[in-house]
C-alpha cells in the first residue's frame, strides 16, 4: 500500500488532523490507524468542556484556543449544532479573601492576552448589568469574564454556592459539548473525503537517511501491511512517547491518571443552568471524628485526613429532565507515569472523597453523605509536557510529526491542532503561536529560562 500520510491514533486529535488534511487541504490518501475503535481510549472519557481562559507567560494558549473555538463554532453552525455546544462558562470560586485579588490580577492578564473584557462587580448594584448564561446554545453570549467580589451579589446570582464563597470569576467563552458527536461528525466528513480507517497497530516506522519511508502495521485481522509513505503522524495520546521511539525520537512526556464520577442529583443540589464550577481552595475533608481517627491510624488511608489540593470541580450533564452531575478532583496527579497502565487502577474511595470535597462548594450536597449514591466512575490518562502545552509539529526525522500532549484539553484543542499540524505538513502559512507548540522550543535557551519561572500551567 501507499499513503500520502499515515496517522497513528484515532482519538479526537488524530481524527481532527485527518479531517483537516483531507477535507480542507485535499490530501488524497490519508490512513488513520488504531487498534481500538475510534474515540474510545481517552477521547470519550473527557469532561467535554472548553475554555479560552489559560494562564501563561505569553498569549499563545489564549490565541490557540480562541482559534479552536472559532472553528468549533463554525462546525456547530454548519452541522446544526449536532454536538450540542453551549456557552455556560466556567465559574472559578474561592472561600479565601486573600485569593480574590489574585482572581482580579489573573483576569486582567487574560484580558491583555485576548480572552476578552473583564467586568468587575464590587456590590449588588454593580452586578445588575450581569448577563447570566443561557441553558443551551453558543451565540449571543458575553465574552471575557465577570468577576464578583461581593458576597451578596454572589448569593443573588449563584444561590446554590456556599455562603463562604467570597469571589466568583465567571469566564464566558467557555462551556462544553458532546465530544463523541463532534468526533463522529469530523470522522464522517473525513471518510467522505477519502480518509481510510485501518484497524491495527503501528509496529514499526521505517527510516532511511533520516527520512520516513514506510510504516508497518499489524492489522487486527492478523495480517501485516507495509505502507509506503513519507509522512507519519504520531497522535497516539497516552502512548505518544512509545510511538515516537519507533522513529528514534524521545518526547518529553509523562502521564497522570485523572478520574471523574457521575451520579444522579435527586435532591437538585446543583443548579442545572450553571457552568463548570471550580473551587480554587485546598481543603481538609470533613470526616466524623471517629472516622477521621480510623483513617489517620493507617498508612494507606492517612492521606485522606490531610490537606488535599485545590481544583475540585463539577458540572451538570445532559439537558431536559437529566439529573446527572459530573464530579472531578485531581488528587492523583502527584504520581507520574512514563506509560499508561491499563486497565485503570481502581479507586473505591473516589466518589465519597469527591462528594465530601464538593460540600464545601455546594452545601446542599451534604445529605448524600448519609448514603453515598450509586456512582459511575471512568477516566483516563492526561499526557502532558512539563508546562502543560501540546506538542504539534515536525520531529527531527524528516516526515515525522507529533500531534499530542493534550492534557485534558484534547477535545477543545482538536480543530486548531489539526489545522496547525496540516499547515506544517502541507507547507502552508503557520500561525504566530506555532513555535510555542513545536518540539524545537525546548532547544531555545530563552524558553528554558521561561520554563524555570513558568507559574500556573492551567491544569484544573
Amino acid at each position: 500500500m501507499t499513503a500520502d500520510v499515515v496517522i497513528c491514533g484515532a482519538g479526537i486529535a488524530g481524527i481532527a488532523a485527518a479531517h483537516e488534511l483531507a477535507v480542507r487541504h485535499g490530501v488524497q490518501k490519508v490512513l488513520l490507524v488504531d487498534e481500538r475503535a475510534p474515540l474510545t481510549l481517552t477521547s470519550d472519557k473527557s469532561t467535554e468542556a472548553y475554555r479560552n481562559w489559560w494562564p501563561g507567560p505569553d498569549d499563545a494558549m489564549v490565541r490557540f484556543m480562541n482559534r479552536s473555538i472559532d472553528m468549533l463554532e463554525a462546525l456547530a453552525e454548519s452541522s446544526g449544532n449536532r454536538f450540542l455546544m453551549n456557552r455556560r462558562g466556567y465559574l472559578y470560586t474561592t472561600t479565601d479573601s486573600s485569593k480574590a485579588a489574585g482572581f482580579e490580577d489573573d483576569a486582567r492578564r487574560a484580558e491583555l492576552q485576548g480572552a476578552g473584557d473583564v467586568r468587575v462587580y464590587r456590590s449588588r448594584s454593580d452586578a445588575r448589568t450581569y448577563v447570566p448564561s443561557a441553558h443551551s446554545g453558543y451565540t449571543n453570549h458575553p465574552t471575557g469574564a465577570d468577576l464578583f467580589l461581593d458576597r451578596a451579589a454572589i448569593r443573588e446570582h449563584f444561590a446554590f454556592l456556599s455562603d463562604d464563597i467570597v469571589a466568583v470569576l465567571h469566564t464566558r467563552r467557555c462551556g462544553w459539548f458532546s465530544g463523541q458527536q463532534l468526533g463522529m461528525h469530523l470522522l464522517e466528513e473525513a471518510k467522505a473525503a477519502g480518509v481510510t480507517v485501518v484497524s491495527g497497530r503501528v509496529e514499526r516506522v521505517r527510516v532511511a537517511s533520516n527520512r520516513v519511508t514506510a510504516v508497518e502495521i499489524a492489522e487486527s485481522n492478523g495480517t501485516t501491511s507495509v505502507v509506503s509513505t513519507n509522512v507519519f503522524v504520531n497522535s497516539a495520546g497516552p502512548f505518544a512517547r512509545d510511538v515516537s521511539r519507533l522513529c528514534g525520537v524521545d518526547l518529553p512526556l509523562f502521564s497522570e491518571l485523572h478520574l471523574k464520577v457521575a451520579f444522579e442529583d435527586h435532591h437538585a443540589a446543583v443548579d442545572r443552568n450553571t457552568g463548570l464550577v471550580i473551587l480554587d481552595d485546598a481543603q481538609t475533608l470533613p470526616w466524623p471524628d471517629d472516622v477521621r481517627a480510623e483513617l489517620a491510624a493507617s498508612d494507606e488511608t492517612r492521606w485522606m485526613t490531610e490537606l488535599l489540593p485545590a481544583g475540585i470541580h463539577l458540572r451538570p450533564e445532559g439537558y431536559s429532565h437529566s439529573q446527572t452531575v459530573l464530579m472531578l478532583w485531581d488528587y492523583h496527579s502527584t504520581h507520574r507515569y512514563d506509560a499508561p497502565v491499563l486497565p485503570l487502577a481502581d479507586d473505591p474511595f473516589y466518589p465519597e472523597i469527591a462528594l465530601r470535597g464538593l460540600v464545601a462548594l455546594v452545601p446542599a450536597l451534604a445529605p448524600y453523605l448519609d448514603a453515598i449514591p450509586h456512582s459511575y466512575i471512568d477516566g483516563g490518562y492526561y499526557t502532558k509536557t512539563v508546562e502543560n502545552r501540546p506538542l504539534i509539529g515536525p520531529l527531527s526525522v524528516d516526515g515525522a510529526y507529533v500531534n499530542a500532549a493534550f492534557s485534558g484539553f484534547g477535545l477543545m484543542a482538536a480543530p486548531a491542532s489539526g489545522e496547525l499540524l496540516a499547515a506544517h505538513i502541507t507547507g502552508s502559512a503557520l500561525p504566530e503561536y506555532a513555535l510555542a507548540f513545536a518540539l524545537a522550543r525546548y532547544d531555545d535557551p530563552s524558553y528554558q529560562e521561561l520554563l524555570a519561572n513558568w507559574g500556573s500551567t492551567g491544569q484544573l
